[in-house]
């Protein structure tokens, strides 16, 4: 079924990095969260009505709340994809992400609604009227937001969209809300037993525990999250699978939206080689980059002394200290300065997030190593993060 919506309503649906595809999908699945949401409004606003049911009542107000939140998706998705200009010259993709995030705000507001309904609730409990037109109103919205949550979660992994996760959640705690409101009813009708208020508080627990980490997760790309381990490697792969590459270090990913990234790195090559020749060959690779996954890429030519016996043995030297500091510290642009009275060994070291020693102390006892292996060794070290 989703697949044939994709199909007729999404024109070369196939390629999902391109922005003009990503808003057509944002276009379908807005329209059938509108749809769809608004019949759910109608149909659980007359059930509420008919059962004096205050949980059945908010969950369609939750629900004339979503058919807003497809709204945002909708409009979101048609923003991201406008061109760049001089004011965004990286285009506006990212206002993807911040639908997704207005998305989890509205879940947000509609948990914090249903909390205070829900004491009011406690506080002054009335009679659930019980009706088969309601119980079977309720089913069909239980159906109904399982399938939307299916397809928005559908869709959101075929274009890797958080917004579009972010709305599929939203469909599978109002199929959980809807839910928990049937079986109050339920037990309310067939025990006397007034639970609708007690209920509501649970489903307002669960509304706002999802909507948090669907804003966590909408939140993550617009502060600079750590790119996918996967496309790091593939990345990787691409730049050594040239023979001239030695060796790369420093790649930096820019998210600027779905399908407008942004990289950049160090590529190591062997110091006597023609410049020249070397120059092309980083702009093959970086027209590779562009062309295998649609992002702008910049390369940095490091060049490398790979036949200077001194220089490889002292950095095979230096490797040997460094990872007796610690086995998780690594190195690269290695290279040595020679003077008159001592010599200078320059380079940069790797620590992970959150080592044990902070970048000061780890220049420090690096440096001290140097020097102890000969007086005449001085490490001009920089200590970044990998």
């Amino acid at each position: 079924m989703v697949q044939v919506l994709v199909r007729l309503f999404v024109k070369d649906y196939q390629k999902t990095e391109d922005p003009e595809v990503r808003a057509r999908y944002g276009l379908l699945s807005g329209g059938v969260g509108i749809f769809l949401n608004l019949c759910l409004f109608v149909g659980k606003f007359l059930a509420g009505t008919l059962s004096s049911s205050i949980a059945i009542t908010a969950d369609a107000f939750n629900n004339l709340s979503d058919a807003g939140s497809s709204v945002v998706t909708l409009v979101g998705f048609k923003m991201a994809g406008m061109p760049a200009d001089q004011e965004h010259p990286f285009g506006h993709g990212r206002i993807e992400y911040l639908s997704g995030l207005a998305v989890s705000m509205a879940i947000l507001l509609v948990g914090i609604e249903l909390l205070k309904s829900s004491f009011e609730k406690i506080l002054h409990p009335q009679d659930v009227v019980f009706s088969l037109l309601s119980m079977g109103i309720l089913v069909a919205s239980i159906l109904v937001k399982l399938w939307m949550s299916w397809f928005n979660r559908t869709l959101g992994n075929q274009i890797q969209s958080t917004a579009m996760k972010a709305t599929s959640m939203d469909s599978l705690t109002d199929a959980v809300a809807t839910t928990a409101v049937a079986v109050g009813t339920l037990i309310g009708h067939f025990t006397n037993v007034l639970v609708d208020g007690w209920i509501g508080l649970l489903v307002a627990g669960f509304i706002l525990y999802s909507g948090w980490n669907t804003a966590k997760e909408s939140l993550s790309p617009l502060l600079g999250e750590t790119p996918d381990p996967e496309f790091v490697e593939e990345i990787r792969d691409t730049v050594l699978a040239h023979q001239e590459i030695v060796g790369i270090h420093d790649m930096i990913i820019h998210d600027y939206g779905p399908g407008r990234r942004m990289i950049s790195l160090h590529a190591e090559v062997p110091a006597d080689l023609d410049v020249l020749s070397m120059h092309d060959v980083i702009d093959q690779i970086e027209l590779e980059l562009r062309h295998s996954y649609h992002c702008e890429a910049t390369i940095h030519m490091d060049p490398i002394a790979l036949d200077d016996e001194l220089t490889n043995q002292l950095r095979q030297r230096v490797i040997g200290l460094v990872k007796e500091i610690d086995s998780a510290i690594s190195i690269h642009d290695f290279r040595i300065v020679q003077g008159p009275i001592h010599t200078n060994l320059i380079f940069d070291a790797t620590v992970p997030y959150k080592f044990r020693l902070s970048d000061q102390e780890t220049a420090e006892r690096i440096r001290q190593a140097v020097h102890g292996m000969d007086a005449q060794y001085f490490a001009v070290v920089r200590v970044e993060k990998s």
